[in-house]
Order: structure tokens, then sequence, then C-alpha cells
């Protein structure tokens, strides 16, 4: 039999994880080989979880389950947190391994009641940022991403006051010592699924579903399966401020739920116990009794909040297909000035073509009328062109009319007279 291809995110937990998978299933003589998978959830590394679209369910998982559709992968590891309540119907939860401390730690130098005023204190999660405020108001959250070494190296270089973090993921790096305080169950409510690792395969691949079957904890998985219906029932995820947290006491099934504002000044707590046999109807009636309360009104408001804050940079990235409003109504009258300048500058010609789109019908009709009226323009060039020319025989004929006036102006039968009175002068002289 060819190796078990086991699909797994890139993460140094994540690929624990998947190590762990691989030494049980090889405990029982089959062999695996690991292969590691981007998902969208590492790729958008920069932003933060709340601000990412409340629709974008499987951040962490949607690749590794198209490479276990496509069969290309035989089985996927998951932290069963990340998991989203609905995946493709071709694919099934096949085993839940025994799951690890479910609570949540404090890294930093001192305890949380110690640590100085307006502290700042590291989380990705609304659920533990909302509980952190409840603990001590005075508090400053800042958002961070990153895995789990990334998140300590802020709090080494002195970013952050403090970092919230899963015990089981800091026990499985074996980084425990880092913990400053834990949180109890009863103190920060955990995240649904928290400390599990899920076995994801193909419903109908029955051979690798057998293969994987002997690593399924029943209890594990019996507390997991009332906290998914819970969380399903409420319509959230990871990035709601939602948790529950199922256990074994006796022969009853125990499920603590929470719903918490996200500044954390409502919160809604309910505990519910049922028979183990049906974890599903425990975590539908945890569900109802916390709407009856009123919970509803903080998870409609976060996914408003939720869908406003991530439609903002689909707007800038494709404005002509979204809202992009105010792009589109400063752009057309700049087009339209350009184009009224061209007009101008002809003086009568031909108008300037539009830069953009081809000419509609009515647009190429109403184009032919404006050529036919400015035709008649250039012959009334021509026309003026012709009177002119008679202005130049009029010129000419004042040049004409200048030369009888010279004559006129002749002087030489004055002089004929002046000889002749001359002469007659001489002649009576003479005579006398």
């Amino acid at each position: 039999m060819k190796p078990l291809v086991i699909g797994t995110r890139g993460s140094q937990l994540a690929m624990w994880q998947a190590r762990w998978v691989e030494e049980q299933l090889g405990a029982t003589g089959v062999s695996c080989r690991i292969r590691v998978i981007k998902t969208s959830g590492d790729k958008l590394s920069s932003r933060a979880l709340s601000k990412l679209s409340a629709g974008d369910k499987g951040l962490f998982t949607k690749e590794i389950e198209e490479a276990l559709i496509k069969g290309s992968i035989d089985l996927a590891v998951h932290s069963v947190k990340d998991l989203p309540t609905e995946f493709d119907r071709r694919l099934i939860l096949a085993a839940v391994l025994e799951r690890g401390d479910p609570r949540d730690a404090l890294v930093a130098a001192d305890e949380l009641s110690r640590l100085p005023e307006r502290a700042k204190i590291a989380t990705s999660s609304p659920r533990r940022a909302a509980q952190i405020i409840r603990l001590r108001r005075d508090l400053r959250i800042e958002d961070i991403r990153g895995n789990i070494d990334t998140r300590l190296r802020k709090l080494d270089e002195g970013r952050v006051d403090g970092v919230i973090l899963a015990v089981a993921g800091l026990e499985r790096l074996g980084l425990e010592n880092r913990i400053s305080e834990t949180f109890e169950t009863n103190r920060i409510f955990p995240a649904v699924g928290q400390g599990a690792v899920g076995i994801q395969t193909r419903k109908k691949d029955r051979a690798v579903n057998e293969l994987v079957t002997p690593l399924n904890h029943p209890e594990s998985a019996m507390a997991i399966r009332a906290e998914r219906t819970f969380l399903a029932a409420l319509g959230g995820g990871c990035r709601v401020p939602i948790a529950g947290y199922a256990r074994l006491q006796g022969e009853r099934l125990r499920l603590s739920t929470m719903v918490v504002s996200a500044d954390g000044s409502k919160l809604f707590c309910r505990v519910v116990e049922g028979n183990p046999a049906n974890p599903e109807a425990l975590g539908q009636e945890a569900a109802e009794r916390l709407l009856a309360l009123g919970a509803g009104d903080i998870l409609s408001g976060h996914a408003t909040k939720a869908r406003k804050t991530a439609a903002k940079p689909r707007v800038k990235k494709t404005p002509s297909v979204t809202t992009g409003k105010k792009s589109v109504v400063k752009t057309a009258p700049k087009k339209k000035m350009v184009q009224s300048k061209k007009t101008a500058a002809t003086d009568g010609k031909t108008p300037a073509k539009k830069a953009l789109g081809k000419k509609t019908s009515r647009e190429k009709a109403a184009a032919k009328p404006a050529a036919t009226k400015k035709a008649p323009v250039k012959k009334a060039v021509k026309k003026t062109a012709t009177k002119k020319a008679p202005a130049k025989k009029t010129v000419k004929k004042t040049a004409t009319k200048k030369a009888p006036a010279k004559k006129a102006t002749k002087k030489a039968p004055a002089k004929k007279a002046v000889k002749k009175a001359a002469t007659k002068g001489r002649d009576k002289a003479k005579k006398s």
C-alpha cells in the first residue's frame, strides 16, 4: 500500500499535530508522508481576523479541503477550533484525537493583576479580548497575527506587555515555561474545539476511514460534537465572541457556553447537562437558552460590524464593481471638460472623437447633421474671397483717375503766355 498523504498547514504547531497523527498511524503499521499546503489565512497574515469578511469561513482549512476532495491528499489534520461547523458534504470529521488542555494562558512578565496600568495585551481573538477587558478595564488590547513564535517575539521585543495564547499549543511546542498565568474555564471561557486535533477524510474513502478510526478518542469526540452543534446553532465562528466547553462528568455531559459583547459590557452564559449519547441535542438546547436571554442582539450587531469593516478594502480594489460612487462622479466631469475644450479649439471644425467606447447609433445620427451644417461655412468663405476681387479693380480705377489730375496741373501753357508777354514788351520798346 502506498504511504498516506497528510495535508496540513506549515506552522510549527500544525506540523507538530501532523507528525503526531503520522506517529499514531505509524504505530498501527500505516506509513505516511506530510504535504504542506498554504491557506488563505496564511496569505492574509498581515490583516486582523476581525477585519476579514464575516463570510470568509474556513480561512485556515479551505485549500486543504480542496486538495482532499481532488484526491491529492488522503487525510487532513486540523486544529478543531479552525474547522468551520459546515463543510463540503463529501468530507467528514473521521476522528478527534485525545483533547489537550482547553484553557487560555497569559505569557507576560507577571500575572494579569500585577501588570502595570494600561498595559498592552495582544490577542487576535475577539472572545479573549472581551473577557480580558472584563477582568481589567484599564488594559489596552493590541490585535496580533502570526504563529506562536512570531507573537512571542513581539513580546520579547517589548512591543506588547503580554500575549494570550492556548495552553495546549504552548505545551505541544515545549513552551509551557513561558506561561505566567493560566485562566480557569470559569474565568475565561475557552473557544469551541480548543485543544482538540481533528482528522478530516473523504466520506466514501472506506479504506482510509478504517485506518483512521482507531485514533478517535470517544470522550473528546463527544464533547466536540456538542460544542460544534452549539456554535452552528448560533451561526458563529472563531471571529465571533462565542465560547463553549463540554466535558464528561460521571454519566452526564456538561456544556458551559457564553456570548459576550466586543467591549465586554454584556455577557450571557448558560451551563446545561444532558445525555452523553445525544451531544447534538445538548448543544442545540444551550444555543436556544442563550438566544432566549438576548444573546442574538450581540451576535447580529457583531455580524453587521464585521460586514461594514470587511467592505472597505473591496471598494478600494474594485471601485467599478462595488459602490465606488465618488471616484466615478469625479472622473466623469473631467472627461467632459476635456472634450469641450477640444471642441472649442476646432472653431467650427469637425468635433474631436470621444476617447472611450464606440459611438452609439444615436451619437452617429447626431453627428451626421452636424457635418451637413458645417459644410456651408466653407462656401461662405469662398464668397468672401470673390467679393475681395472687385476691391482690387477699384484700386486700379483710382490709379487711372489720378493720371488726368497730373495733366491738369501742367504749367507748360503758363510759360508760353509769359514768353509772349515778354516779346511784346521788347517789340514796343524797339518801336519807340
